[in-house]
């Protein structure tokens, strides 16, 4: 499948009810043929809105710290589990995930990129493991197929929660890291 192909299935999906409910598809954005793949759970209203993913307050959030780590957003490519937006922003269900999966893949396949990494727990849960813990595990490697994946905290959770920040800029250092030990 091309990218073409694989944007027009994605946008004309009804595999679900919130295809009744979505403004445009947030199929992902950036770098093709990307090293680093950021994947989230699910767009916002913003995203929605937009169809880009991660433009809202937690993407602004989200290019500080690639700014910080001296990552260009657009090096990396960003894209969600789910393509459209759950009501309310509440967590996708089981389902949704379970019919928007085959994009990510279809996505992972195209990009081929060389690190993973998990926005948030929802994400990280769904692609590394289901009893992953964020509060424990963000940082960790871990080896899926031919990926090295990690998980960090959501960017949106770190809006909730400022004590975390400087916990996410360690991940994100070591991120960093990883990346440059891979070229």
């Amino acid at each position: 499948m091309t990218w073409d192909q694989l944007y027009d299935a994605c946008a004309a999906c009804e595999k679900c009810e919130l295809a009744k409910t979505r403004t445009k598809c947030v199929f992902g954005t950036g770098n093709r043929e990307a090293d680093i793949l950021f994947v989230g759970e699910a767009p916002g209203e913003q995203e929605d809105l937009s169809g880009t993913p991660f433009v809202g307050r937690a993407g602004q959030l989200l290019d500080k710290y690639l700014y910080a780590v001296d990552i260009a957003r657009e090096d990396v490519y960003i894209a969600n589990i789910l393509k459209c937006r759950p009501p309310k922003n509440r967590d996708p269900l089981p389902a949704e995930e379970d019919a928007c999966i085959d994009y990510l893949r279809e996505q992972v396949r195209l990009i081929k990129p060389k690190i993973i990494v998990c926005l948030g727990r929802i994400a990280a849960m769904r692609l590394i493991k289901p009893n992953f813990k964020i509060s424990k595990e963000h940082g960790v490697w871990f080896e899926k197929g031919n990926f090295v994946m990690t998980a960090v905290y959501h960017p949106a959770a770190l809006l909730r929660d400022p004590r975390r920040k400087e916990e996410m800029l360690a991940d994100m250092q070591e991120i960093k890291k990883k990346l440059d030990s891979l070229k």
